[in-house]
């Protein structure tokens, strides 16, 4: 919007509403207003000692005060009692007797611009309430006459309640005929001779002061009537009273006048009297009576609360019996105190010359009487009527500066006044900005922020905004106060500034500035997530928050559940914590559970979030079980009413139940429903006491017990089941004992609780035989060894037998077989495995069950050594009946003795005849060392060790070696030869090519063939320049030359090798490279997974259940695959494995330990190819 004339607004001034004074600032010279009084009436009670009268009033200059007392000016008569300060104004009255200070009062506030003055303020003083102390003398009247106690109860503070008793407490008991009226007398329409007593006592109580006064007892005589034809003063006949036409005890005369004030209640009364006792009826004359009209005290009081003036008119009350009628009429009349029509006069600020009216319009029935008062003083007006006081309304004309003042009206009747202070100021003044220059004032981005301009003037002054000298326009801005504020209603970045308002009128101008900043606003960009956290766990809420960095210093994050800021302390069991942006609870219980809200605020604003934190918990116990019968007392329903599940569903509800006959005290697990059941039909045992509890079970775990039920007996009964589990074992060979799950004793059903145990050899005997027991195990002697009998276990009491049991078939005892197999057949598969058969002993010599049969086999001693006995035992032990197997594990080239016996539970049966049979002989075992070493440009000496196991007799070796390409790592040419010999452990191979790799793979060989390679790498030697190869074969040269020469061509050659190979880092001889030893290694491992036992070992003996005992101590075979063993003068015994792992892509240690790699290319990893060699040659 745009503020017309740049934001030049006229001044209203606004009004206030508690002293009915203009909102004129302090700094201004000003007539006194009347802020607070204390308003009456003031209540002194009898130990009140001191009264604190208010009268507080603002002014310019300040005000001094004066007080009146019942319109004449309060001089308090003794001066300790009063301290009256007139600065402040408030009146403190003191004195041990208060009623002396009894009176209606005003507080005078004045300085030199007028006095302002307060309504009256009544003060009430009561002493201790009292009966006179007076000798009464007895009532006599005759019986059917009306009787009036009267009670004259004392003054005192509201409320007072009356009551009529004896003297020993008991209330005077009142009906349709006895009644107490409003004004505390006890009324008797007519007497009886019962009515007469010595102790009719009145009752006053003030409950505001706690306390009760009585009056002294007064007496009543009724005499009976006498019949009118006897005088004998001791005759006793009863005479009824003469009926008597009713009349009006209460009120008297014809007519009575009820005035009330509007709101007040309304209570007419009629007490009648006569004979019989008179009934009392209400009516409202020409009206229908207001359906609020209570009838109370038997119909003889009307009650109506909060009069209004349509309940105004004539009431009429009819007393009437069998003799006639009495009526009283009611004239009620409501009225009201004087009361503002709309609203007290107000205050006016004016320029001098003008017209000032002052209007009071005020209501009231009767219609107030308007006083007009300045300063405290009538006022009539002035005789040259420049000032006229016209009923209710005051004019000034022409109006001067001498003419402001406080000026009062006063409207007033009998039932009260009001009054009202008017300021009137006269005056021309420029314009006072109250407003501090230079104010700062700090917003935040989106929200509202409203600068002030406060201005006094007399006339009002236009007053406008501006922004750097200019104009302020748009719809953001809003002028408020007729522009003593401005309203920046969403502020931005660039409100920012500084802003001038600019205030004036004919007396004058004024400007002050305003600097506004507006910064960031509070946010919260990640507010807290709905969590559900199990009871007992870690709860977490993130509130994450931006704000403007100048703000730091009052920025705060507050917590708070259900709108209570959650207590954060620094000590140790405090369960709640803040970390940074995040509050965690810990420990959480069902009390943490409920809405949480994350408050970020500063100096200037605040944003929230909120999140609700759900715990999961165990559930409540259920609640009003209820237990009733079906069809018995044993067969039963329970239900229960849920309790809540704490957020996590309940899966099921368990039933327990405990009985005080057996294990009293002890809760046991009778039956479990889903969690969607509120109900459980109970099978119950006999001869019981029960009671029976529930608990619900959901995700977090079980939930406490509901409260036991009341107990419930069950009457005896024959046992409902027999026992189960029953076994039979035969520990000795003529016994069998039997044994069963005994029934638990709440499962007897009731007394005399015993077991029949019925047996009889199956097939052999018809009738049972019997033995009545107690405990859970029996045993039956002098029986057959392991025959088959057919047993029955019955449960029994004193109420019957249970149901008919199935009958259980078992043997009796075992004992060892004494057969042993024979027909013992073994064949020889390969040198390790066996094929072994017999004829199975007949069933009757197992005497028992069957568990199997037992190889037995003795390695007597290996046919490479003949004269050493060995006799090393192994046995394999194979289940169920059968009449083969297949024995693995041999050793080849040995002689064995072998034997086949069955065996039961009891033991071994005897031991087949002994078979005796050799194994043939089996391939070698690797080589276990193989080494090379460089002896010539193009000869390489290999050496060796033979292998572990020959396996038969060593007939020679094979020998392969292979030229292999060094970058691809393929076989390039190979060789075989066949070396004989069992005792050769060297060989050299000359012609080879120079600067080559060469691999060699060596087998030990027997008869049944050659063993698995061992092999070596190894780099021949640079050829010298020139020279051309050389081939020849060591056996063409004579021993003695060749071998003077190799010695002489090796020094030389190892001489120059090692001082190349230190210049250039290479590789020690006879090292296969990285790729190399893992292309062995893979090959080794191959190799050592061929398999040496025949598959059909493992077919037949699949499903055959072994123990494999070896009486030979057999160390761990294998090994690291790529690992020499025993000794290599050239150094090859150092690991491959250790060089190899530790060099990454194919890098290489030196002698010294340090990578090489950057000496030595990398080399592609790859696989040798078997060659396809000649055949063997002897040489």
């Amino acid at each position: 919007m745009t503020l017309a004339g740049s934001l030049s607004l006229r001044l209203l001034l606004a009004l206030t509403t508690m002293a009915s004074g203009l909102n004129i600032p302090l700094e201004v010279e000003q007539p006194p207003t009347i802020i607070t009084y204390t308003s009456g009436p003031i209540i002194v009670l009898h130990f009140d000692t001191t009264i604190n009268v208010k009268c507080k009033a603002r002014g310019n200059p300040p005000p001094e005060y004066r007080w009146e007392k019942d319109g004449q000016a309060f001089v308090p008569p003794n001066v300790q009692t009063i301290r009256a300060n007139q600065r402040k104004g408030s009146l403190v009255l003191q004195s041990e007797d208060m009623s002396e200070f009894e009176g209606k009062y005003r507080c005078y506030a004045s300085n030199k611009l007028g006095t302002a003055m307060t309504n009256e303020i009544e003060i009430k003083a009561f002493s201790i309430p009292k009966f006179p102390k007076e000798t009464l003398s007895p009532i006599v009247v005759s019986e059917g006459e009306p009787i009036t106690l009267k009670c004259n109860p004392p003054e005192g503070v509201a409320p007072r309640l009356i009551y009529w008793m004896t003297v020993d407490l008991q209330h005077i008991e009142q009906n349709e005929r006895v009644s107490m009226g409003t004004d505390g007398n006890l009324y008797f329409s007519n007497a009886l001779k019962n009515d007469s007593r010595q102790d009719y006592g009145c009752f006053a109580a003030f409950n505001r002061i706690r306390t009760i006064v009585q009056k002294n007892a007064m007496a009543v005589v009724v005499k009976r009537l006498k019949p009118a034809n006897d005088s004998s003063e001791s005759s006793h006949t009863p005479v009824a009273p003469p009926a008597r036409i009713p009349s009006l005890l209460l009120p008297s005369g014809v007519q009575t006048e009820k005035v009330l004030l509007k709101g007040e209640d309304l209570q007419l009364e009629c007490i009648p009297e006569g004979f019989p006792t008179p009934s009392v009826k209400w009516i409202k004359m020409g009206e229908v009576m207001s359906p609020r009209v209570k009838f109370n005290n038997y119909n003889k009081l009307l009650s109506l609360s909060a009069v209004e003036e349509s309940d105004e008119g004539k009431y009429m009350c009819t007393a009437e019996n069998s003799a006639g009628k009495a009526v009283h009429y009611f004239d009620v009349i409501v009225e009201e105190p004087p009361k503002w029509l709309t609203e007290p006069p107000q205050s006016q600020l004016t320029v001098i010359g003008s017209d000032v009216h002052i209007k009071c319009s005020v209501s009231g029935k009767p219609q107030p009487a308007i006083t007009w008062r300045r300063n405290g003083g009538m006022f009539r007006g002035d005789p040259d009527k420049r000032m006229q006081v016209f009923d209710d309304t005051v004019i000034l004309f022409n109006a001067k500066a001498e003419d402001s003042g406080v000026y009062q009206c006063e409207a007033s009747n009998r039932h009260g006044n009001i009054l009202a202070n008017v300021n009137i100021m006269i005056m021309n003044m420029a314009p006072l900005i109250l407003t501090e220059n230079n104010q700062e004032y700090a917003a935040v981005v989106g929200k509202e922020i409203t600068m002030n301009c406060s201005v006094f003037s007399s006339p009002p002054s236009s007053i406008s905004w501006t922004k750097d000298e200019k104009a302020i326009e748009g719809e953001g801005f809003l002028a408020l106060e007729s522009g003593q504020s401005l309203k920046i209603i969403n502020a931005e970045k660039g409100d920012s500034g500084k802003y001038i308002c600019f205030a004036s009128n004919v007396e004058g101008s004024s400007a002050v500035t305003a600097v506004l900043d507006v910064k960031d606003a509070t946010k919260i960009v990640g507010p807290p997530q709905n969590t559900q956290v199990d009871s007992g766990k870690l709860a977490k809420l993130m509130c994450k928050t931006e704000y403007d960095a100048s703000l730091q210093d009052t920025f705060e994050l507050v917590w708070r559940k259900e709108n209570k800021e959650i207590p954060l302390s620094s000590e140790k069991n405090s369960r709640y914590s803040v970390k940074g942006a995040m509050l965690e609870i810990m420990n959480v219980n069902l009390s943490d559970q409920g809405t949480y809200t994350c408050t970020a605020r500063t100096s200037l604003d605040e944003d929230s979030a909120t999140a609700v934190l759900t715990v999961r918990d165990v559930p409540d116990a259920p609640i009003k079980l209820d237990l009733s019968e079906l069809d018995s007392p044993r067969n039963v329903v329970l239900s229960w009413i849920p309790g809540s599940d704490h957020n996590s569903t309940v899966t099921e509800f368990v039933v327990e139940y405990e009985e005080n006959r057996w294990e009293p005290g002890r809760w046991k697990e009778l039956q479990r429903v889903t969690g969607n059941q509120a109900t459980a039909e109970l099978k119950l045992y006999g001869n019981l006491n029960y009671q029976f509890r529930v608990y619900a079970v959901n995700a977090i775990g079980p939930g406490p017990p509901s409260e036991p039920t009341e107990r419930h007996k069950t009457p005896p009964a024959a046992p409902d089941r027999n026992p189960e589990n029953i076994k039979i074992q035969g520990h000795h060979p003529h016994q069998m004992e039997i044994s069963w799950e005994p029934l638990s004793p709440v499962e007897r059903n009731g007394p005399g609780f015993e077991y029949k145990v019925k047996y009889r050899q199956l097939g052999m005997e018809d009738n049972f035989t019997e033995h009545m027991v107690n405990r859970s195990v029996f045993l039956v002697s002098n029986t057959p060894t392991f025959v088959p009998y057919e047993i029955k276990i019955l449960s029994r009491n004193s109420y019957g037998w249970g149901p008919e049991p199935k009958p259980v078939t078992g043997y009796s005892g075992e004992d060892v077989p004494t057969a042993a197999p024979r027909d013992i057949a073994v064949e020889v598969i390969n040198t390790t495995v066996l094929r072994v058969s017999w004829t199975p002993v007949p069933p009757a010599t197992v005497r028992g069950r069957l568990g199997g049969y037992n190889v037995h086999w003795v390695r007597r001693r290996s046919l490479l050594n003949p004269d050493k006995i060995l006799d090393l035992s192994h046995s394999m032990s194979f289940s169920g009946n059968r009449s083969h197997v297949i024995v693995p594990g041999l050793e080849p080239f040995s002689e064995y003795k072998l034997t086949v016996y069955v065996f039961n539970k009891k033991g071994n049966g005897p031991k087949s005849d002994p078979v005796t049979f050799n194994t043939p002989e089996g391939v070698p075992e690797q080589v276990s060392v193989l080494t090379s070493s460089i002896i010539q440009r193009d000869s390489v000496r290999l050496e060796w060790a033979q292998p572990p196991k020959s396996n038969g007799i060593l007939t020679g070796y094979l020998l392969q070696y292979h030229l292999i390409n060094e970058t691809a790592l393929d076989v390039i040419d190979s060789k075989e030869i066949n070396i004989t010999g069992a005792d050769t452990n060297h060989w050299t191979i000359q012609g080879l090519k120079g600067d080559s790799l060469y691999r060699f793979d060596l087998r030990a060989c027997t008869r049944a063939g050659c063993g698995p390679p061992q092999a070596e790498e190894s780099h021949t030697d640079f050829p010298e320049p020139g020279a051309a190869s050389q081939e020849s074969s060591f056996s063409t040269h004579g021993w003695m030359i060749g071998t003077m020469c190799a010695v002489a061509l090796l020094t030389i050659v190892v001489v120059i090798a090692c001082f190349l190979r230190k210049n250039k880092g290479g590789k020690y001889a006879g090292t296969p490279s990285p790729q190399r030893q893992e292309k062995l290694a893979m090959e080794k491992v191959k190799e050592k997974e061929e398999p040496h036992s025949d598959t059909e070992s493992q077919k037949m003996n699949d499903d055959t259940f072994c123990d494999y005992s070896d009486s030979d101590e057999k160390p761990l075979k294998g090994g690291s695959l790529c690992s020499l063993k025993g000794d290599d003068a050239t150094g090859d015994s150092v690991s491959r494995c250790t060089l190899g792992d530790y060099a990454d892509g194919g890098r290489e240690f030196n002698e010294d330990g340090s990578f090489i790699g950057e000496y030595s290319g990398h080399r592609h990893r790859g696989s040798v190819s078997e060659p396809n060699g000649p055949s063997l040659v002897n040489v």
